[in-house]
């Protein structure tokens, strides 16, 4: 392999000629062998358009030569639309606060503007990493609104899956409106509730960790460009340190300010953590919604099997027609992904000193995945399981039937007194609670017809007056 020769303050080093990246990422990569990945390439565009932005800013107020700039501008918008990724080949996990990651971009868009203006990769004597492309930035202020940039790009999908789920709860709400069953707590028989009903508590759920992700989606917007190495502005000029986040906002189009205090916004990583919270608490949601839809699915012949999932594969290799809730369970696994997630983002903002958080890489690599397998779990729910749950409308009603939690609804009328003993007796002789209630006449047909009416069982009681009653 042919390869040119690069030095840094550490000392020489041998890159492969045809390679963009250059002497830092190569020993960023000797160095962090962690996850064998790379890079997100939404963050590698992220970076792109931060580079991008920082060109035009750094050209308009005149301290970066036009010719210079334009070339720089010319490599970003490459990487932006997709081409040089495989040149980013820093592991997401690195030491050094992000600047693996930031020289990395900043090496190969240099190559490449290089190259785009005749000169051969490596000869930074034409245009330098560190001097142009690194222009009036630091890796403190261009790492973290990479970052950002990359929630703000991530988050409109899982919000996108969420309201497809939302969506598609409430459908089953309608579609179950009228099939009453047995409400459970604690595992045990309750009071009646409508099928329809669970499904919509479960949508309202979701929609509620729709408005969590959306405040903290707004925290993303908040960015420190234009603060470089601690907040303090050092080496940029007034008129790129106040034009630098609008030609950001104009390149990347999202809606973004500048920080009030850079100064904290370079120190702090809370906002992070904020995002992590919402994805985890929407995480806890749906892994409980998915503990649910096992439990009422579960059968076919001896658990309660009072919906029925859609079949999507053969449940074991070694009993014959088993089939198992997978698509609850993938979601319940990617729920408990998110949680441990949320837990090294919350340890990583904690750990910052001073002026500098310097384990922003792996707050960024577990935020970034736990964005992205909530994407997935959420749409594979709605696409694989939800859409096509069916609910054993005969079986709800007979678990209502035989359960003496049925008596519950008849306290108002009868008492409280005579309904426990009634539930004492049905539970003594296997008689159900209706059958006891008919043959002892407790109450007319036409008001027991009224009372279990599913609307008057799964919803406030109107009167409620017992002395009216003949009980």
């Amino acid at each position: 392999m042919k390869t040119r020769t690069e030095t840094d303050s550490i000392g020489s080093l041998n890159v492969p000629a045809e390679a963009y990246y250059g002497v830092q990422a190569m020993r960023a990569r000797n160095n962090f062998h962690i996850t064998g990945r790379r890079m997100d390439p939404d963050f590698i565009i992220s970076l792109a358009q931060i580079k991008k932005a920082a060109a035009v800013t750094n050209r308009n107020a005149g301290n970066l030569k036009a010719s210079a700039a334009n070339v720089i501008i010319a490599a970003c918008d490459e990487i932006m639309a997709g081409h040089l990724h495989s040149q980013f080949i820093v592991d997401p996990i690195q030491g050094g606060a992000g600047t693996s990651a930031n020289m990395n971009a900043n090496e190969v868009i240099a190559n490449r503007a290089i190259e785009l203006l005749g000169g051969e990769k490596g000869d930074y004597s034409i245009l330098h990493p560190n001097d142009h492309v690194n222009m009036s930035q630091s890796t403190n202020d261009v790492f973290p609104t990479a970052g950002k940039l990359t929630m703000l790009k991530l988050l409109p999908q899982v919000l996108h899956q969420l309201k497809r789920l939302a969506e598609a709860l409430e459908e089953k709400e309608a579609e179950f409106d009228d099939v009453l069953k047995m409400g459970r707590t604690q595992l045990q028989d309750a009071v009646p509730i409508r099928l329809g009903q669970e499904f919509g508590a479960w949508a309202s759920a979701v929609r509620r960790s729709m408005d969590r992700l959306q405040k903290s989606q707004d925290e993303m917007r908040t960015v420190n460009m234009g603060g470089t190495a601690i907040g303090t502005s050092v080496n940029a000029a007034p008129a790129y340190q106040c034009n630098i986040v609008p030609n950001l906002q104009k390149v990347c189009g999202l809606p973004l300010k500048q920080a009030e205090n850079l100064i904290d916004a370079t120190q702090n990583l809370d906002g992070f953590v904020a995002v992590s919270g919402a994805m985890k608490a929407c995480a806890v949601t749906l892994s409980k919604i998915a503990n649910d839809l096992r439990l009422l699915s579960s059968g076919p012949k001896t658990g309660l099997m009072e919906i029925n999932l859609p079949a999507r594969q053969n449940g074991s290799s070694i009993m014959p027609g088993k089939i198992n809730p997978v698509i609850p369970e993938v979601v319940s696994q990617v729920a408990f992904q998110i949680i441990g997630n949320d837990s090294t983002a919350t340890l990583a903002a904690e750990a910052g000193q001073l002026e500098l958080n310097a384990f922003e890489p792996v707050l960024f690599y577990n935020l970034f995945e736990s964005a992205r397998s909530l994407t997935g779990a959420v749409k594979t729910m709605v696409d694989n399981c939800v859409k096509e749950i069916t609910a054993n409308r005969d079986i709800c009603r007979r678990h209502l039937e035989e359960s003496v939690g049925i008596v519950t609804a008849l306290c108002p009328y009868i008492g409280y007194a005579k309904s426990a003993q009634l539930a004492k007796e049905s539970l003594k002789t296997g008689v159900p609670v209706l059958k006891l209630v008919e043959s002892r006449k407790v109450l007319s047909g036409e008001k027991l017809k009224a009372i279990l009416n599913p609307t008057a069982m799964t919803g406030p009681v109107q009167t409620m007056s017992i002395g009216k009653l003949s009980v």
